[in-house]
């Protein structure tokens, strides 16, 4: 017969042998609060157009003879000049209220740089997203797949000032850009936006995922809690 202490040692180690297995170690994203699931792509696309306020885009360098003089960076539009190479630049946007993202960019651009210039003379345009100024990637690469990025392309269009649009898009603009309210008057800023036509998001491995631009789009009219998460 086993004495006490030695019954009470065989129970416990009865005990641990009956507990599950830790949970093995994942490539998951960090959970944080609002932030959609990898399987929640179009939601995915969404929160990042909502949470960022700027992104990063790219442009064609004057060709002049045999060497490249960098244009100034457009907001991913065609120089005037097709022939040279792409560079990356920062833009402020901002596609709506807090908590009432539409997931549409507007931008406030001025004719006396190149990026407005270019849009009203070629209008096609991509503006890319990454997760990683959010903070919420973790300690990961930004490369790395699980850092989302979203790529959108389509059209960049003026905005008639005289519009209904226009004041939804200064009101989010300046909202998220308050200094943009006193951006020198005699710059002439206007307003933009992005008309989509194509989405490509990176949120996990395997690919991009696919999203149509109605998706896209129509998901927030529904899904306002993603948006002002």
């Amino acid at each position: 017969m086993l004495s006490p202490a030695r019954f009470g040692l065989a129970a416990a180690f009865l005990l641990v042998l009956r507990l599950p297995a830790p949970a093995p170690v994942s490539a998951a994203r960090p959970i944080v609060a609002g932030k959609p699931a990898p399987s929640e792509a179009t939601a995915t696309a969404r929160w990042l157009a909502a949470q960022n306020t700027w992104g990063v885009v790219r442009s064609i360098a004057y060709l002049v003879g045999h060497s490249l003089i960098p244009a100034h960076i457009f907001l991913s539009t065609i120089s005037s000049d097709l022939n040279g190479a792409p560079f990356g630049n920062v833009v402020s946007y901002s596609d709506g209220l807090p908590g009432e993202g539409h997931g549409i960019p507007y931008f406030y651009l001025t004719t006396l740089d190149p990026t407005a210039r270019d849009a009203l003379e070629d209008e096609r345009t991509s503006f890319t997203l990454s997760e990683f100024p959010l903070g919420t990637c973790g300690k990961i690469d930004p490369e790395n797949p699980t850092c989302s990025k979203l790529t959108l392309t389509g059209k960049l269009k003026l905005v008639d000032l005289q519009s209904s649009e226009a004041d939804l898009a200064k009101s989010a603009l300046f909202t998220k850009h308050p200094e943009m309210k006193d951006w020198p008057k005699n710059h002439h800023f206007k307003i933009f936006k992005l008309e989509i036509e194509n989405i490509f998001l990176i949120d996990w491995f395997g690919g991009p995922k696919p999203i149509s631009p109605s998706q896209y789009l129509e998901f927030g009219r529904n899904q306002q809690s993603v948006m002002s998460s």
